[in-house]
Formats: structure tokens, C-alpha cells, sequence
């Protein structure tokens, strides 16, 4: 494992990768002005190190490498000492992307780690959270169960026909922030662009699809009998409430998720401040611009410019940084717990 820190002394930023997906629209253009291709998009992967999806490198000295092999070559001083596991497995633990939702994805339930090292061998579970940037007038997400469905229920309403009546259905704003622990049948409904973050891992079973066709023509498959091994039918989950963290002057960080896989905070800063922080070797950081303009700036580079809605990956040994706001800025920042 590399010991040079030669590359890790600034942001890192990826090419994004595009998921033309049959839900997917072109709000990510309209909406947040990404430089995209024509067409539908469903997902841009802005952080994977997911296999055979990992993001690549977009420029600076590291510029053509893809993350696995950053993984591999500088272990914890990319990631952080609390990642050390994620080294030791050769993977990166996060996975962030952006989701156009105009048309319903379908309803679903993903695997705890338990389930998913006994049933597909290296892989982990999928924890995610939704961080909601738009949402048309009366858009809804699905987020759990009705109260009194037990798997006995849930496979009766499939077989009949009924799984509408299960679903507990959820309105929500720009803002909202959503919490999906591994277990929760959940659903994102048309009209929705949002932020994910995520355990590394694509490993989803499909209980509904609201009877729709692949680009082959065939229904896609379902995995009603593996959903019902993992769905955790006591939780209640609900809209997360924002935390205050901390504040200062002219800034504010807020968690907006927080479980055993991630913290995602939201980080106000008003124009002209400056939030600073230290990447002492502890963990990696994730931000994104929602809104507004501003700077990034580290003790060993000149300052970044931070495009709306793009994702930077900021080394765990990268030091000193700070966020310079131009204007009045809203940001996501993920880490390690």
C-alpha cells in the first residue's frame, strides 16, 4: 500500500456515470444545469466504488484512475481509520448519486449485511438516505408499511393484487430528508429529484412494478420471496428530523441522516463566511453544492470551484479545508461515523 499522500492533498472529483434507466427524465439538466447528453437520465453516479461501475477521476495528478485502485494503493489515508474494514475488503463504503424520478420506481426492499453476505458472497447490505431537491405539488414517496401488515398480509395483498392497499405513502418537500434503513420497503413516486447516499451496494428485490416492461419488452423480474426474508415488518420509519450540530458565524451544519453506515449533514453558509474543518486521518468527506456558489479551498492547492450538484471526495488525510461562500450556500456532507 502506498505510503505518498502525493494526490490526496486536494479534492478528488469523478466523471460522472449516467444510468439511463426507464424511470428517468431530464431534470438533472432543467433543473440543477448539469452538462448532460441528450435524453433521459435516471442517475448520475457521482462517488462509486461499486464493481464494474467505479467512478474515474476527472482531473489533477490522479486524473484516469478509478476509485477501487485508489482504495487499494492508499487504504485508510484515502478513506480514514474508521473505512479501515471497507480497506480491508477492498471496497469503498459509500456510493452517492442523483435521481430524477419522473416516472415511479418501483417498490422495493434491500438486504441487511447479515442476508447479504449469506446470500451473495462479498457484497454488503444497502442502508440508504434521500436528501429531497425537488418536489412537484403533491409528490409522495413510499416509506415502510401500513400499520398491522405482517408477511402473511403482504403476501396475500401480492398474490390478490392488493399491495397498494400495504404501502404507506409519504408527501414530501425540497428539503426532506429521508432515512431507509435496510429492511423498509420503500418506494421514490414521479416528480422527485433528490440525492442518495448509500452503502455500496446495487443489491435491490423488487416486490412491484407497477406492470411495466424492461427496454426488452418482458416484464422485469421480481423477488417477492427474497423481499419477504429481509423486510423488517416492526419498523416505523418516518421523515428524519434535522439535528443541529453546530454553528458559527455565518454557518450552520445540521445531521440530516445518521445511522451505523454514514452521517449526512446539511451545511448552510451565508455569503461571504467561511466554514472551516480538518480531515485529520479519521474519515473521508463527501460534498456537494446544492445551491449558491462557493469555493473549496485546502492548505496545499488553490481554491476549487464547486459546481452545483457535482460531488467531491475529500481524502481523510488531506488536512485543513475550508468552504468559502460567494453566495448565501446549502450543502451536503457525508462521512464515515
Amino acid at each position: 500500500m502506498a505510503s505518498s499522500h502525493v494526490g490526496l492533498r486536494a479534492p478528488l472529483t469523478f466523471t460522472p456515470l449516467l444510468k439511463d434507466y426507464l424511470w428517468g427524465g431530464d431534470r438533472l439538466v432543467r433543473l440543477l444545469g448539469r452538462n448532460l447528453p441528450d435524453g433521459a437520465i435516471a442517475e448520475s453516479w457521482e462517488i462509486s466504488g461499486y464493481p464494474g461501475t467505479a467512478s474515474v477521476v476527472d482531473g489533477g495528478p490522479l486524473k484516469g484512475r478509478d476509485l477501487p485502485g485508489l482504495v487499494a494503493d492508499y487504504g485508510v489515508d484515502l478513506v480514514g481509520r474508521r473505512g479501515r474494514w471497507a480497506v480491508e475488503r477492498g471496497m469503498f463504503p459509500l456510493l452517492i448519486k442523483l435521481l430524477d424520478a419522473s416516472h415511479a420506481l418501483s417498490v422495493q426492499v434491500h438486504p441487511d449485511d447479515e442476508y447479504a453476505a449469506a446470500h451473495h458472497p462479498g457484497e454488503v447490505g444497502k442502508t440508504e438516505m434521500w436528501y429531497i431537491l425537488h418536489a412537484e405539488a403533491g409528490a409522495r414517496i413510499i416509506h415502510g408499511l401500513s400499520p398491522g401488515i405482517d408477511r402473511a398480509a403482504l403476501r396475500r395483498a401480492v398474490s390478490e393484487g392488493r399491495l397498494q392497499d400495504c404501502l404507506n405513502r409519504v408527501a414530501v418537500r425540497p428539503g426532506d430528508s429521508v432515512l431507509v434503513p435496510a429492511g423498509t420497503v420503500h418506494g421514490i413516486l414521479s416528480g422527485i429529484v433528490l440525492v442518495e447516499v448509500q452503502q455500496s451496494s446495487d443489491r435491490t428485490y423488487r416486490i412491484h412494478d407497477w406492470d411495466r416492461v424492461g427496454p426488452d419488452g418482458a416484464p422485469r423480474p421480481l423477488h417477492l420471496d427474497r423481499a419477504l426474508d429481509v423486510i423488517d415488518f416492526k419498523s416505523v420509519p418516518a421523515l428524519v428530523e434535522p439535528r443541529l450540530a453546530a454553528a458559527g458565524g455565518g454557518w450552520r451544519r445540521e445531521v440530516v441522516a445518521e445511522c451505523d453506515d454514514f452521517v449526512v449533514e446539511r451545511v448552510g453558509v451565508e455569503a461571504g463566511a467561511v466554514f472551516e474543518a480538518d480531515l485529520d486521518g479519521e474519515t473521508f468527506e463527501a460534498w456537494g453544492v446544492l445551491s449558491g456558489s462557493a469555493s473549496l479551498l485546502t492548505a496545499h492547492d488553490r481554491a476549487m470551484h464547486m459546481e452545483v450538484a457535482r460531488f467531491a471526495l475529500l481524502p481523510a488525510t488531506m488536512g485543513p479545508f475550508a468552504l468559502r461562500a460567494a453566495t448565501d450556500v446549502v450543502a451536503l456532507r457525508a462521512y464515515l461515523p
